[in-house]
């Protein structure tokens, strides 16, 4: 870790903070999602950068270290898109390996449906092939923390009861479930924590502390708006093809299985209709966090693809 040297790229006019280690011609960029941040990917980073590759994860704006739009009200998932062609082209790479995690998956999609030269190829973890829009939010149950988190004022009274080591305690417990947090009728999603569970146990309080730091820097505002608050907002985009290879590491135990579809989405090859040139590996007990989790079983099938592209 302490081998990871941290910087801020301009992008747009904003200062995004990046992690690096490594170095060669063959970079991996890692997208995070939610509650995450760059450190997120501290296991694969220093695994791609043994195996030889160049290893860059940053903190998408609004989150971490990262600086705010000036009206985060008005950002959406596309902009996301901005921030890592903006960190690509900054940081003089060619054709890097894309990595999403979470909603980090659909920024390293779009990019590679729409700037198929930009990139080698896209590894996602957690979420397959999608894009914003109603479809996105369609099936989901009215509780699920997707919904609730939606309305502009609820989530942040919710969020409010606790200080930021505690929310994101809760969330990482929540989420490293099988089943779609889904709260009742009178209930908010933090409502549905119990206090006597412990933090999963590849989760340390040092990770915890770590995240918490990172978190009160940036507050949870840009992470509402963007992915949840927009996630239903249709991207404008046509018939995408992603026609780079493509890899998809889902835990068995993820709880995004059961959101309604997505199981038969995956598994029935309508996900391959989108991406054809797609490898699916399932890990047992992996939870939505399988990449904290099994880090060596994550870092075996990523460096594994790297190494197929290269040769």
């Amino acid at each position: 870790m302490e081998n990871i040297q941290h910087s801020h790229v301009e992008v747009k006019g904003l200062k995004l903070h990046v992690a690096e280690i490594g170095s060669g011609q063959n970079a991996v960029v890692f997208l995070h999602g939610f509650p995450e941040i760059w450190y997120t990917w501290r296991h694969q980073m220093i695994a791609v950068a043994n195996a030889g590759y160049r290893a860059i994860a940053f903190d998408f704006r609004g989150y971490g270290l990262s600086e705010h739009p000036a009206e985060a009200e008005k950002a959406n998932l596309l902009d996301l898109v901005d921030d890592i062609l903006g960190i690509v082209d900054s940081l003089s790479i060619s054709k890097p390996v894309l990595v999403g995690k979470d909603f980090g998956a659909i920024p390293a999609y779009v990019v590679a449906a729409l700037h198929p030269d930009k990139v080698t190829s896209v590894i996602t973890l957690g979420v397959p092939f999608m894009l914003p829009g109603p479809a996105a939010v369609e099936n989901l149950p009215k509780g699920s923390y997707v919904i609730k988190w939606q309305e502009p004022g609820k989530a942040e009274e919710d969020f409010g009861r606790f200080d930021v080591k505690s929310i994101i305690r809760n969330i990482y417990t929540l989420f490293s479930g099988s089943e779609i947090p889904v709260a009742g009728d009178n209930q908010e999603i933090m409502d549905l924590y119990n206090p006597s569970t412990p933090l999963p146990p590849w989760f340390s309080e040092k990770d915890l502390t770590t995240y918490a730091s990172l978190y009160e820097k940036s507050g949870f505002r840009f992470a509402l708006q963007v992915p949840y608050r927009t996630l239903g907002v249709d991207s404008g985009i046509r018939d995408p093809n992603v026609t780079v290879p493509a890899l998809l590491i889902m835990g068995d135990k993820d709880y995004v299985l059961k959101t309604s579809g997505m199981k038969d989405y995956i598994r029935s090859g309508a996900l391959k209709h989108f991406v054809p040139d797609l490898d699916i590996i399932y890990i047992s007990e992996g939870s939505h966090f399988v990449h904290e989790q099994f880090p060596e079983k994550v870092n075996h099938f990523i460096i594994e693809f790297l190494n197929k592209q290269r040769t």
